[in-house]
C-alpha cells in the first residue's frame, strides 16, 4: 500500500472512531441531563435586609415564609441564591438594589437551563416613594408604563438657561421645552394591559393593613387628600432610576417625565429603581422565547413620601428616612396581600391560565 494512502486510511479510521465515541457521549448526556424544572409563577424582589427569615424584613422574606420557598437553588451567577416551592412550581429570587442589578439577575435566571419558564408569570413587588398627589403610604400600585429616569441629557440647574424649568432632558431634543418625543430606545416599556387591569380588578377592594404609625406621618400632608387616606389598591405608574430622589421640584420632573414618554397615557405613581432594568431582560428573553413578557406584571406599594409634609425641607425629610421609611413594614405587608391574590388565582386555576393569560379591559 503506497504510504500516503495508508495514512489516509488511518486518519479516516480515527476520525471515525472519534464520530462514534461523540455520539455515545452525547447520548449518554442527553440520557442523564435532568429535565428543566417548569415554573409556574415567579416572585421579583429587589432586596432583602438581613437573613430571608425570622429577623427584619425585606421584600423577599414575606414571600419565602409564607409561600414555604424552602428547596434552596444556588445562584451565584447573581446576587442572591433562589428559593422554590417544589410543590406549587412557585420560585422566589432577590435581583439586588438597582437596574444593574436587576437586569443581570432576570438575564441570568432566564438563560439558566435548569429552569422552564416558557408559561411562568412574573411578579415584580417591591416598595417604593410614591406621589402624595396619587396615593398614601402602604397603598398599593399596578403599574402598565414602566418609565426610565436616567437615560437622559442633563445639565446642573446651576448651570442651565434661566428659562429652563429643568436640566432634565431627553436624549435627541434640544432642551425640556422640546416636546417632540424621539423614538423611544430604553426610557419607556409598557406591559401586558388587559393583565394589570385584570389584576387590578381583582385585587382593587382588597382591605390593606393600616399600622398606627402611617396615621402619624399622612396626617401632616394637609394639602394631599389622596396622601391622607388609609392604604389602598390603585393604578399608577413607575418611574425607575438609579438615582434615590425626593423633593417638590424632581417630583414635578418625574411626573412631567412620565407624561412625556408614555404621551400622556401614564400617570407617575410610584419612585423606585429597578424596573425598566428587570423588564428590558425579559423582553430580550421573550425574543428567544426563554420567557412570555406579556406575563409579567408589576407591583409598587408606598413605603415613604416622594416630597417632604409642609414646614420641612426636601433635605431635612430625605436624611430622616436614611434612619427608615414611616411606611416600610406596611409597605411590605401591602405587597404580600395584594400580589398573594393574584398568584393563588392563577396557581390554583393553572389548566386554565397555563395557556390563556388573563385580561380585562
Amino acid at each position: 500500500m503506497i504510504p500516503h494512502f495508508k495514512k489516509f486510511i488511518g486518519v479516516i479510521a480515527l476520525t471515525t472512531a472519534l464520530i462514534g465515541c461523540s455520539s455515545n457521549n452525547s447520548k449518554v448526556s442527553s440520557e442523564t441531563t435532568p429535565k428543566p424544572i417548569p415554573i409556574k409563577f415567579v416572585i421579583v424582589t429587589m432586596f432583602e435586609i438581613g437573613d430571608d427569615t425570622d429577623d427584619t424584613a425585606g421584600e423577599f422574606q414575606l414571600w419565602k415564609q409564607r409561600q414555604e420557598l424552602t428547596t434552596r437553588i444556588p445562584f451565584p451567577q447573581s446576587h442572591h441564591d433562589l428559593y422554590l416551592n417544589e410543590e406549587t412550581g412557585v420560585l422566589g429570587m432577590v435581583t439586588g438594589i438597582g437596574t444593574s442589578h436587576s437586569a443581570g439577575a432576570a438575564m441570568a435566571l432566564g438563560m439558566d437551563p435548569r429552569f422552564d419558564l416558557s408559561q411562568a408569570y412574573w411578579l415584580i413587588a417591591g416598595i417604593a416613594g410614591i406621589d402624595p398627589e396619587d396615593a398614601s403610604i402602604g397603598s398599593a400600585a399596578w403599574a402598565e408604563y414602566l418609565v426610565d429616569g436616567d437615560l437622559m441629557h442633563a445639565i446642573d440647574p446651576r448651570e442651565m438657561p434661566v428659562e429652563w424649568e429643568t436640566g432634565y432632558f431627553a436624549r435627541g431634543t434640544h432642551g425640556p421645552h422640546d416636546k417632540t418625543r424621539p423614538e423611544p430606545k430604553g426610557e419607556v416599556f409598557q406591559v401586558n394591559a388587559g393583565l394589570t387591569n385584570w389584576a387590578f380588578e381583582l385585587t382593587k377592594d382588597i382591605e390593606l393593613p393600616d399600622f398606627e404609625s402611617l396615621e402619624k406621618t399622612r396626617s401632616l400632608y394637609v394639602n394631599h387628600p389622596n396622601a391622607q387616606r388609609k392604604p389602598f389598591v390603585l393604578k399608577g405608574d413607575q418611574l425607575a432610576a438609579m438615582k434615590f430622589w425626593h423633593g417638590q421640584y424632581l417630583n414635578d420632573w418625574a411626573n412631567n417625565w412620565v407624561d412625556f414618554w408614555t404621551d400622556g397615557q401614564g400617570e407617575f405613581v410610584t419612585s423606585a429603581m429597578e424596573d425598566t432594568g428587570t423588564f428590558m431582560s425579559l423582553s430580550f428573553l421573550d425574543n428567544i422565547g426563554k420567557v412570555d413578557k406579556n406575563r409579567v406584571m408589576v407591583l409598587r406599594t408606598g413605603s415613604n413620601y416622594s416630597i417632604p409634609p409642609p414646614g420641612v425641607t426636601a433635605a431635612e425629610n430625605l436624611l430622616a428616612e436614611n434612619e427608615g421609611y414611616a411606611g416600610l413594614d406596611a409597605a411590605l405587608e401591602s405587597a404580600y396581600v395584594v400580589g398573594v391574590v393574584v398568584l393563588e388565582e392563577i396557581i390554583n386555576n393553572w389548566d386554565k391560565y397555563s395557556t390563556t393569560i388573563p385580561s380585562a379591559k
